[in-house]
């Protein structure tokens, strides 16, 4: 501990502070940061003002399957991997400049926020580990988060067939989210915006 680096130490304190901000678990900040767990207790208390949740992380992938989950996690996972082809970043750096990007992008296009954070890095743990992977929807070309186990020949995403269940304003719904999910430009474009106050230094 007395040979550790102090500028070490204060950038793991920093990213404690984004990802607590941001609303993650303890469980989150203890496998991200090698911050110790009494020193994070403490940390997200004065910053939440609040003890930190309890109860254990969200551990099935079927709560992706589901309509609005599924369209949401398909956006952000669309964003995340823009991040990885186009500024190179890789694993919690990534996740959190992509969910920030992505809080953006549905208030700008005023959707509801389905996505956490907490769910958003279960996400590429699941994509990670195979057990969730993305598919193109025949109909609109878009990629989509499923099962990797499944069958997906023929697959047709959510918004292309919105289901019965979605409720009345589904059809309203889908069809504002279409038009914010099926922009590859506009999202571009965003991303290009974010990462001047994210401070995205791309390799030469």
């Amino acid at each position: 501990m007395r040979n550790k680096s102090v500028v070490t130490e204060a950038r793991q304190i920093q990213l404690a502070i984004d990802l607590v901000n941001l609303g993650a678990r303890l469980q989150v900040l203890e496998a991200e940061t090698s911050l110790s767990r009494e020193r994070l207790l403490k940390l997200y208390k004065e910053v939440k003002g609040v003890s930190p949740p309890k109860g254990m992380l969200p551990f099935s992938t079927d709560w992706f399957m589901s309509w609005q989950p599924n369209i949401h996690s398909s956006l952000f996972i669309d964003i995340y991997r823009f991040f990885g082809r186009n500024a190179r970043l890789t694993g919690i750096e990534a996740i959190v400049r992509a969910y920030r990007l992505y809080l953006e992008h549905v208030e700008v296009n005023q959707l509801e926020c389905v996505l956490s954070l907490t769910r958003a890095w279960s996400l590429i743990r699941f994509l990670d580990a195979k057990m969730l992977t993305t598919v193109p929807c025949t109909e609109c070309g878009g990629h989509f988060v499923v099962h990797a186990m499944d069958l997906h020949r023929g697959y047709v995403c959510g918004l292309c067939n919105v289901p019965s269940r979605a409720g009345k304003t589904r059809q309203a719904a889908a069809n504002a989210a279409a038009e914010s999910l099926h922009m590859p430009a506009a999202l571009v474009t965003a991303a290009r915006v974010a990462a001047k106050p994210l401070r995205i230094h791309q390799p030469a």
